[in-house]
């Protein structure tokens, strides 16, 4: 009864809103109506007239010139007294009288008077009205409405002239004399042609009084129809509408229940009622609402509900709903070699490696990467998988296997002698052959037989690493249309002028872009890639909203910057104390207690800048030789891609310069730069970073370069220093490192002797600033990031399969 009551009140005042606004548009209809019928009287009555305007002129003809002398000099008008309404014509007015009377039949026409050329009147039918007069009717008709009103209803006024026929100049001369002068003339005779002379002459004019008692009628009847429409019609609609409302109310009010108990907020249970499409909006707001607040919380929490390895899996079971994950880089996480005492494993030192690793393990997927291991082969199954890490197991890593001329062609020719050098601005000449990217082609096609061979399911979600693998994001996309392809370009993207020296530059663009999303470092990278997608190819490119749209494909282009795990409580409690690490480094290397140590920690490659800094070291040693013997640099430098001339022949002047600077600065028990150029265990690094004072890192182009985030997480005592140049990826949230540029060799060396003499308290204040950014910023939240996103687009795509089945349908 109250729903009834509810709905009355919306039905009732729809409809009577709709019959008000009826009867005021009433008004506005009776004055349109009443001008065209004017326009048609009016058409009519000249129609009339023109159609007797013959024998009415002559008839009027006939009255002027029959009317007494003495009336007209008695200034009476011709035909007074007798022309009068009701009044017998004289004799000769009857001919006049006969044509008016006959025409005023007309079931429609009130009455008729003829008027001569001076408005004098004629005749007039019976019921034209007494002292209406010619003058007034004239003055009547011309007005906008010509409407008079009597006691019997309201008339229409209408004045039309009469012509006098004008004989022909030809006719004319055609008839005999006698009949030339005897007016008037037959109808044959009168010019009909309106240009030229001669012109008609007006005779009279006809008084034409029409009946509107119909056009009253038919505007009530009008009326009352337009009044029952408008009603009937807006009980329809407001009908539906409550009808509508009523189905949409009860689908708004159980979707409205289900978001306020949560479901499908965070977890939505089995066979849950979940929200109308209408309300969908509003759940992705409130969703998104949700877990901003959630991460607000945890930061507000403080370092208990920082991003973690769990809190990561917690985002993929919740967004992805545990959807399969497989990554795929060159570089394996773990490699296993055989040694004198069996098969040994260790970790390379890979950055991406060092950021993947942790995601994987939160993840439980699957890793797929070129074996390289001399032991490898022994360890796998039959399906070429093994379990990782060693007694854990948190994921499956399915191993590639290349040949030499493969992982020649492949990795160290195309994407060594290649991409690595064009995308990195440091001065190297890239090296193209045709034969190497062919190859690089088909391992690509290799990997992505591989990812398809893993998936689960025809969604899987696919974590492509680095730019040995540009082609592999189309490939993957040709089998498994619906995945979601993130790929990170792990290393910068040149601007578009660097990148068209690449003879297969479209190919590699048309790669890229069958991702999903495309990550990289910096913004500034994300531009240049864009730029360049602008420069090759034919594509929609909205830089608001970071995406390129090609062949009806969307990527997303968005920076993440890569970070490294945070270690927890059980590993920091693993970690010998500062002191005793500084002390195992002195003793392994020869150093004296009080030494201040500076330490570089990278690959052997060109872009890292070690040439440069060991040029800086020797220029502070000359411009501060109080520093000789009390400031010693240890580089760690661990081989790489030995069997590139460009590698060897770096590697060789490296080792030069190191012997030139011990060469002249070096004392007894003294020597300045220690190149210690193996491998280094995790651990062993780690106690290297807890040992200096300072570390340095000089790349001469970076994407991120995460050895200076792995120095700040090792420093849990708060000190030491970090000389960060600004070409690095990581100098755009490191502030608080000394910033330089490592081409100024007095620059770098001024940093070093700045760092080498910052107070303790001023060592202190940066580092717990640097430590805080790469907390927060760890690289769960890096995965994070990306993961929500392709949450999101996956949740997108199928909303747009969902709806363009029901189009079909």
């Amino acid at each position: 009864m109250k729903t009834l009551r509810l709905q009355l009140r919306f039905l009732l005042p729809l409809t009577v809103a709709l019959v008000g606004a009826a009867y005021i548009a009433l008004p506005l209809l009776d004055q349109v109506t009443l001008r065209w019928f004017s326009r048609d009287l009016n058409s009519r009555g000249a129609l009339m007239v023109n159609a007797m305007s013959e024998a009415v002129s002559e008839a009027m003809a006939e009255a002027v010139d029959g009317a007494t002398p003495a009336a007209m000099s008695a200034g009476a008008p011709p035909g007074a007294g007798p022309g009068k309404p009701g009044a017998r014509p004289p004799h000769h007015a009857e001919r006049l009288a006969s044509l008016l009377d006959r025409a005023v039949r007309d079931e429609r026409l009130f009455a008729i008077a003829a008027c001569d050329a001076q408005d004098h009147l004629l005749h007039a039918t019976r019921a034209f009205p007494e002292g209406l007069g010619c003058a007034r009717s004239q003055a009547i008709a011309s007005r906008q409405d010509p409407r008079l009103r009597l006691a019997g209803g309201a008339v229409h006024v209408g004045v039309y002239p009469v012509l006098r026929p004008v004989p022909d100049p030809a006719f004319a001369a055609s008839l005999p004399a006698s009949e030339a002068m005897a007016p008037p003339w037959p109808a044959s005779a009168v010019a009909v042609a309106e240009e030229g002379p001669p012109a008609p002459a007006l005779a009279g004019r006809l008084v034409l009084l029409h009946d509107m008692s119909f056009i009253e009628k038919r505007s009530q009847d009008t009326r009352r129809y337009l009044v029952g429409f408008i009603a009937s019609l807006g009980f329809v609609v407001a009908l539906i509408t409550m009808i509508v409302a009523q189905v949409s109310w009860r689908g708004w009010v159980k979707g409205a229940r289900a978001i306020l108990r949560g479901d499908g907020l965070i977890t939505p249970p089995v066979n849950a009622p979940q929200p109308p499409p209408e309300l969908a909006p509003i759940v992705d707001e409130l969703r998104t609402n949700l877990r901003d607040l959630e991460d607000e919380y945890r930061r507000m929490q403080g370092p208990a509900l920082e991003w973690t390895g769990e809190r990561l899996r917690q985002l993929l079971q919740t967004q992805l709903r545990g959807d399969q994950v497989i990554v795929v880089s060159n570089r394996e996480p773990y490699v296993h070699e055989q040694g004198p005492d069996g098969v040994q494993v260790r970790r390379p030192a890979s950055g991406l490696v060092t950021a993947v690793e942790p995601v994987m393990r939160a993840c439980s997927g699957t890793w797929i990467a070129h074996g390289s291991g001399s032991a490898d082969r022994a360890v796998v199954d039959a399906h070429d998988r093994v379990g990782l890490p060693p007694g854990l197991q948190d994921y499956q890593l399915r191993r590639i296997w290349l040949t030499p001329e493969e992982e020649q062609g492949y990795y160290y020719g195309f994407a060594n002698e290649g991409l690595w050098p064009l995308c990195h601005v440091a001065h190297v000449r890239p090296v193209f052959r045709e034969p190497d990217w062919e190859t690089y082609r088909l391992v690509n096609q290799r990997f992505a037989d591989a990812v398809v061979a893993e998936a689960r399911s025809e969604d899987p979600v696919v974590l492509v690493q680095d730019y040995h693998f540009a082609l592999l994001p189309a490939m993957i996309r040709a089998r498994l249309p619906q995945a979601t392809i993130l790929t990170f370009w792990h290393i910068p993207w040149p601007n578009p002028e660097s990148f068209g020296i690449c003879p297969w530059n479209r190919e590699i663009l048309q790669g890229l872009l069958g991702s999903t999303i495309l990550g990289f470092h910096t913004r500034f990278h994300c531009r240049n890639f864009m730029e360049t997608v602008d420069r090759y190819l034919e594509a929609r490119i909205e830089a608001e909203v970071s995406t390129i749209s090609f062949q009806d494909k969307e990527t997303l282009v968005e920076s993440y910057p890569i970070s490294i795990e945070w270690p927890d409580a059980e590993t920091l409690a693993r970690w010998p104390p500062v002191p005793e690490c500084r002390r195992r480094v002195a003793a392994r290397l020869g150093l004296p207690a009080d030494v201040c140590l500076a330490v570089g920690i990278d690959r052997f490659d060109y872009t890292k800048g070690i040439l440069e800094r060991l040029n800086a070291v020797e220029r502070l040693l000359e411009k501060a030789p109080e520093w000789v013997g009390r400031f010693v640099f240890v580089q760690v430098a661990a081989p790489t891609r030995s069997s590139l001339d460009e590698y060897r022949s770096f590697q060789e002047r490296v080792e030069r310069a190191a012997e030139r600077i011990n060469a002249r600065f070096a004392r007894e028990a003294y020597q300045p730069v220690h190149l210690l150029a193996w491998h280094h265990e995790p651990d062993a690094v780690n106690e290297l970073f807890r040992a200096t004072d300072i570390l340095v890192v000089t790349s001469l182009h970076d994407g991120m370069n995460l050895v200076c985030k792995e120095f700040v997480a090792a420093r849990d005592d708060q000190q030491g220093v970090l000389v960060l140049s600004r070409f690095a990826g990581a100098a755009r949230e490191m502030t608080q490192a000394l910033i330089v540029n490592p081409y100024h060799v007095e620059e770098t060396a001024d940093a070093l002797l700045r760092a080498a003499t910052m107070p303790s308290a001023e060592q202190r204040e940066r580092m717990v600033s640097l430590r805080s950014t790469v907390r927060e910023f760890n690289v769960f939240r890096w995965a994070a990031r990306m993961l929500a996103d392709a949450a999101r687009w996956r949740l997108r795509a199928r909303v747009e399969a969902r709806v363009r089945r029901l189009g079909a349908g």
